[in-house]
């Protein structure tokens, strides 16, 4: 069979078992079977896999059918248009999460912004993407995971942003040095009967998945803490899960009631980013404030 035959085959397997992208799946999937980049595999589609290449590429689908990440499955994940490690150790890295990075760097254009702590960090996709784009700019990167951080310290070295992220383990705020400019957090938001009921924990660690009765525990507790993590005037962008933004912007105008609070949708619509600033004034044309 040809590596062309191959990807039409598996192709057809995915979309029977209702596998969203299946061209591109089955493409990173025999890629990573042959070791081989995009352009060789075009190069080389008649070329006849071999019967160990091919029981290879076999396991990989059946990996793939039985629910488990392409991500865990190659190793790598894009993100912000950067090339991340991950593992079972860190929840995959969402396009969603982007709108973090996009808001954090607008924000720094509008702003001086020295300090950075990204709060829960795992793969440290958030944390290398500002750093690249923010070479100027110290950042904390927290995970209460050591495993995580492990993935977080492989990647700041395959970027090398080693010397400006300062990887932390510790819950939430409480490993930071000193407070920052700029907090961004993508905690866990998910409700636990729904991390359940849809066995999101079945692949991705449940710790990065599960945020408690209806999913804000961390949010929370994060908010509760701010005044010891921020700097006076500092800014906090946090992403949320569908429907829970007004629900916490509500919280952090109870808990400060002088400051301006954001709520940025992403590209679905849905409001992604609840940012809490020291002005009134959206920084984002896309966002909306809160009263």
């Amino acid at each position: 069979m040809t590596l062309k035959q191959s990807l039409r085959e598996a192709r057809a397997i995915f979309e029977r078992h209702h596998i969203s992208d299946s061209r591109l799946v089955s493409e990173l999937l025999l890629r990573h079977a042959l070791g081989i980049s995009r352009v060789q595999l075009y190069q080389e589609l008649h070329r006849e896999l071999g019967p160990g290449e091919e029981a290879d590429f076999g396991r990989l689908i059946e990996r793939c059918l039985s629910g488990e990440p392409v991500a865990y499955i190659t190793g790598h994940r894009e993100f912000y248009g950067l090339d991340f490690y991950v593992d079972a150790n860190v929840l995959v890295p969402r396009p969603e999460t982007e709108l973090l990075v996009e808001r954090a760097l607008a924000l720094a254009r509008e702003r001086p912004i020295a300090t950075i702590a990204d709060i829960g960090t795992g793969s440290g996709a958030v944390a290398v993407s500002l750093a690249l784009g923010l070479p100027q700019t110290r950042i904390y990167a927290t995970d209460v995971s050591a495993p995580a951080l492990r993935v977080a310290r492989f990647n700041c070295r395959k970027h090398g942003v080693e010397d400006r992220v300062c990887l932390l383990r510790g819950d939430l705020l409480s490993p930071l040095p000193e407070p920052v400019d700029l907090i961004v957090a993508n905690l866990p938001y998910v409700g636990e009967e729904e991390v359940s009921r849809r066995g999101l924990a079945g692949f991705e660690p449940a710790l990065a998945l599960n945020g408690g009765g209806d999913g804000l525990e961390k949010i929370r507790e994060l908010c509760s803490g701010l005044g010891e993590g921020l700097c006076p005037g500092g800014t906090l962008l946090l992403e949320v899960g569908m429907g829970q933004s007004r629900t916490v912007a509500g919280l952090l105008h109870s808990l400060f009631p002088e400051a301006g609070i954001e709520i940025t949708p992403d590209l679905s619509g849905i409001e992604r980013v609840v940012g809490l600033t020291p002005g009134l004034t959206p920084v984002c044309p896309d966002a909306r404030l809160f009263s």
